[in-house]
């Protein structure tokens, strides 16, 4: 009896060792890879506040993110309760709206920084404009420049105006300029950068380089707005396209349920659920990439 006991409480012994280092290295791997995710997102995400001028700690937004995810995780898994689907295709359901959802408030932190750029370059012809005529009427260019703080219009006012202060403080401007460029990653800007950086360092004409660049900045813009009217129906078509797989499924689960109740009650339903989420996507992103066309 003693013999047959230790034959097999050795071998579960060591079975349970086994499974317990074997889990206690796949969480200490989730926590530091979990870890990584943190500071890299939270470190990404100061920058991006930072761009558009928002004092906000980028742990608050983290945490915005996993609250938005846990309530539609509950609301979603509620609803799928209450209209009869079970609850393991409820709670798969749910997990994967809040994986899509985690992201929101950094995808609106990201549109909110396009918008703020785009207006920033909608603005930047008529500043070069106004700069060329202060330098003609005998104003220094860090005159010009604080003079477009004071008196422009937002956000291209609020640049302006810091870039005049860190002058104030003794900045020298090249860098200061190195250092707006870097903050707004603007492509016409970093043009008019290297265009009052090249004048000042050669002795050039600043004013008819600056003219110049705002007739191309005009002509660029002139071309992105056709292409964005030109394009128009192709993000529509993406939208739609990746709302229609999502748009059949609620309509199918209130007009003919017994159509899709084995979806949600098989492995293989979870496996089709995720291809087709897969597939909706690369098809949405794939047809975005097609209609967003780089002057």
């Amino acid at each position: 009896m003693n013999g047959i006991l230790q034959t097999t409480l050795l071998p579960s012994l060591l079975l349970l060792i086994s499974v317990t280092l074997g889990a206690y290295a796949v969480f200490d791997f989730i926590g530091y890879v979990s870890a990584r995710y943190r500071d890299r997102y939270l470190h990404e995400t100061a920058l991006e506040l930072d761009d558009v001028l928002i004092q906000m700690p980028a742990g608050r937004l983290l945490d915005l993110s996993l609250a938005i995810s846990a309530l539609t995780a509950i609301v979603s898994f509620f609803l799928l309760s209450i209209n009869g689907v079970a609850w393991m295709g409820g709670a798969a359901l749910s997990v994967m709206a809040a994986i899509l959802l985690f992201p929101l408030p950094r995808v609106i932190l990201r549109m909110l920084r396009k918008r703020r750029l785009a207006k920033f370059n909608e603005q930047l012809e008529d500043v070069l404009m106004s700069i060329s005529s202060s330098l003609k009427a005998g104003f220094s260019i860090q005159q010009a420049i604080e003079e477009v703080g004071e008196e422009g219009r937002p956000p291209i006012s609020v640049e302006f105006r810091m870039l005049a202060q860190e002058c104030r403080l003794g900045v020298p401007l090249t860098q200061a300029l190195d250092n707006m460029n870097r903050r707004l990653g603007s492509e016409d800007f970093e043009l008019v950068a290297t265009a009052i950086i090249t004048a000042r360092q050669t002795g050039g004409e600043l004013t008819g380089a600056l003219e110049r660049l705002a007739g191309l900045i005009r002509e660029r813009l002139r071309i992105a707005r056709k292409l964005h009217a030109i394009t128009a129906m192709g993000r529509m078509q993406a939208w739609m396209i990746g709302a229609m797989p999502f748009a059949l499924l609620i309509g199918l689960q209130y007009a003919a349920p017994s159509l899709i109740s084995g979806v949600f009650d098989s492995l293989l339903g979870y496996v089709m659920l995720a291809a087709v989420l897969l597939l909706d996507v690369l098809g949405f992103l794939a047809i975005r990439k097609i209609t967003s066309i780089d002057i």
